[in-house]
């Protein structure tokens, strides 16, 4: 058996920039061309920055930070489902029935979380949610899906490239880096699908 691995990340620098967020940037410091003896470069970024994972802390006083959770949450059985606009309770409460406990939205970067949908998801005990849009939330409406779903212990999954993932069954790899009491981090997510 061998393994089909889809990058779904976006590039760090290049992603767009959720308006007001920090831009992140790379510095060289030193190149191997100019006779340094390595090549060595830092960069800087916000937490929220290309493709992320949100943790409870993020909109929910005293929740737990991106380093808190157990790795296992991140990795496992999902579903990618193709969602357009705003998703309502009710689109949930019709597709539910086939999809795994981690989910992820195909929108062409306009797939958004209701309140509702943050309930109805809640309430169907999903552990991961994701999108391919820059946050779960339409923008004007940010507060409501992070707080229902941040708050009930679903991690949020921002900034996906889901092109190449056609809608279906995979197994998620969306580790997050390793920043303690963060409400966030960077991530590099990957889909595996049997071949």
């Amino acid at each position: 058996m061998t393994m089909k691995i889809i990058d779904i990340s976006r590039e760090l620098i290049s992603a767009s920039v959720y308006p007001g967020d920090p831009a992140p940037h790379r510095e060289i410091l030193r190149r191997m061309e100019q006779g340094d003896m390595c090549n060595l470069s830092a960069f800087y970024s916000g937490c929220h920055s290309a493709t992320h994972l949100d943790a409870p802390l993020h909109f929910v006083e005293g929740g737990e930070t991106i380093d808190q959770i157990p790795l296992e949450r991140f990795y496992g059985p999902c579903t990618v489902v193709d969602a357009v606009g705003l998703i309502t309770g009710a689109d949930i409460d019709r597709i539910i029935g086939s999809c795994q406990k981690k989910i992820l939205f195909r929108g062409n970067g306009e797939a958004f979380l209701t309140q509702s949908a943050a309930f109805a998801l809640s309430e169907a005990g999903v552990e991961l949610v994701g999108t391919d849009a820059q946050s779960v939330a339409a923008a004007g409406d940010e507060t409501a899906p992070h707080v229902g779903l941040l708050g009930a212990g679903i991690i949020a999954l921002e900034g996906l490239d889901l092109t190449n993932a056609e809608p279906g069954e995979y197994i998620l790899c969306a580790f997050p880096v390793y920043l303690a009491g963060a409400e966030a981090s960077l991530t590099r997510a990957v889909l595996l699908k049997e071949e």
